[in-house]
């Protein structure tokens, strides 16, 4: 076999092995991942708890990455403090190394079943929870398909001729390797997924101990600097943790680096087998930075802070302040540029609405009136958005329009028109809720809660639905979020009924907030209705409606 197809099928199994891990990530995500954030949330305030939490959470989603942004993002949001929230981050990292040292064993005969049960239960429901396990079952039987591809692909590598050079060469120049390593891994924007392959390249002895420990410790500063690419158009106090966690792992690795090229540490000890050791290196490399960042968090998040913020305009001119509009007069001429431009508008308010319904239930668990200030002017926001994206679909119409520009038109329209009905609900319903609340000094019935917040996950899961198939335009998706409006009505009669239960027990904390309970239900099952009309337009056209109903499948 050529090298060029060694490369070509090396390259396909890590591209398997990439698209495996975002198919499990975004499973859990789908399912759990409201649920997961919420009880984060509690749990991160303690900051001994936040490093296991951390490592919990990677374990699920099979990413630090993903677990740096989310606690960056709660840390600039002030729900927890920044050093729990590094913390959090260190402990990601280990989490992340757990992963990878239970990928490596020989899990082939567990591939088949995944993806068997997986696909019966990915094809046969529409409930969204069991199609969501059935796609993080699916992720995981790719993902150790993806495995042995890799370990398949790589063993003709052995009979290479130039592998041996270019392993000899990054074998006396440890800081290239380490370089290589990092760059890989940000490219692959997974370090589980760097670090599987070249724990595959060792179980082949393509790639000596020696040489593995320096490319874990690569892919380990790789791994860091991702989630500070990602997060670099976020506000700079979210940019915190995951510049921080790059500080800790940088210096940590680089240190260790450092102790490697003096001192040649007796690696082989740590397992039986080079790629157990260096799973094992892996492990242990983020323990001892866990560790060291109980101590030392609080001075790292300072010095992190400093960077992020730095030269950070606080005035009007600030750019981050200032609401560019791309709402082009000079595009109404041209009716497909100009809808484009209105499109792009009407997701802006998407993704504002988005955030006024996932930061008014954090109030009701935490009111605090700089937030609830925050998200009145949110609303404000809101209003300004829709007023402008109206007026410029005002003017495109008087243009002459095809009948699906005019069609998109309406539908952009309608769209803009139910996103401000959402904010309205949210500031003059939810938000009065949530002051009442607050005023009384009430609280919710643990099983009352509970209630409420699966309510409130299911409505934001479907909005975010709702604001891709204004984007995609995609049936199937549509079709889904219709069907979740009648899962909704179902879990709202559930709901109501327990909480009648629990009156006619005389429970107190029931009694209490028996009208706040039922009125926030019913808006947020308006809300739902509103977000579940935005479908219709493209079940429509694509005659999937039936009268008033979705027609039957």
């Amino acid at each position: 076999m050529s090298g060029s197809i060694v490369l070509v099928h090396l390259a396909g199994a890590v591209a398997l092995l990439l698209f495996a891990t975002r198919m499990v990530r975004t499973g859990v995500e789908r399912a759990y991942g409201d649920l997961l954030r919420h009880r984060l949330r509690g749990i991160l305030k303690n900051p001994f708890l936040a490093v296991g939490a951390g490592g919990v959470l990677a374990i699920c989603l099979q990413s630090a990455t993903a677990v740096a942004l989310i606690v960056g993002a709660f840390v600039g949001s002030g729900i927890v403090g920044g050093a729990s929230g590094l913390l959090a981050a260190l402990g990601a990292d280990v989490g992340s190394a757990l992963v990878a040292k239970l990928l490596s064993f020989n899990l082939s005969f567990l591939s088949p079943l995944c993806l068997v049960a997986g696909t019966a239960l990915f094809m046969a429901t529409e409930k969204r929870n069991l199609l969501q396990i059935g796609r993080i079952l699916i992720g995981i039987g790719l993902l150790i398909l993806s495995l042995r591809l890799i370990g398949e692909a790589s063993e003709p590598l052995r009979d290479s001729a130039l592998l041996p050079v270019i392993v000899q060469y990054l074998a006396g120049d440890p800081i290239t390797a380490f370089i290589v390593a990092a760059i890989m891994t940000w490219l692959f924007h997974s370090s589980v997924a760097a670090i599987l392959l070249f724990a595959a390249l060792a179980q082949r002895h393509l790639i000596p101990l020696d040489l593995g420990v320096v490319l874990v410790l690569g892919a380990n500063i790789g791994g860091a600097i991702i989630a500070v690419m990602l997060s670099r158009a976020s506000p700079p106090r979210s940019r915190i943790v995951p510049i921080g966690n790059l500080l800790m792992r940088g210096a940590g690795a680089i240190f260790a680096l450092i102790v490697i090229m003096l001192f040649k540490p007796p690696f082989d000890q740590l397992g039986a087998t080079p790629t157990s050791a260096m799973l094992n290196w892996h492990i242990a490399f983020n323990i001892g930075l866990a560790i060291v960042g109980i101590v030392v968090a609080s001075g790292v998040y300072r010095i992190a802070e400093r960077i992020a913020t730095s030269g950070v305009k606080t005035s009007a001119d600030d750019p981050a302040v200032i609401e560019l509009s791309v709402l082009n007069e000079a595009a109404l001429d041209t009716p497909m540029q100009a809808l484009g431009n209105a499109t792009r508008e009407v997701v802006r308010l998407c993704e504002l609405v988005e955030i006024m319904l996932q930061k008014v239930f954090e109030l009701y668990e935490n009111p605090d009136e700089d937030g609830i200030k925050a998200l009145a002017a949110l609303d404000d926001r809101v209003d300004r958005k829709h007023q402008a994206i109206k007026l410029y679909l005002a003017k495109l119409t008087t243009r002459n329009l095809s009948q699906d520009e005019m069609l998109r038109c309406q539908e952009l329209l309608g769209a803009c028109v139910k996103l401000e009905q959402v904010g309205d609900i949210i500031v003059r319903n939810l938000l009065v809720h949530v002051r009442k609340k607050a005023e009384r000094g009430l609280e919710f019935t643990p099983e009352g809660w509970k209630e409420l917040r699966d309510f409130h996950a299911s409505v934001l899961a479907n909005a975010r639905l709702a604001f891709n198939i204004l984007v995609s335009r995609d049936g199937e998706s549509a079709r889904q979020l219709v069907h979740e409006k009648d899962r909704l009505r179902d879990l709202e009669k559930r709901a109501n009924t327990s909480h009648f239960n629990r009156l006619r027990e005389g429970t107190a904390k029931s009694v209490e907030t028996s009208t706040i309970h039922l009125d926030t239900i019913l808006d947020l099952k308006q809300i739902n209705s509103l977000l579940a009309s935005m479908a219709y337009p493209v079940l429509e056209e694509l005659g999937m409606l039936g009268g008033s109903r979705l027609k039957a499948s």
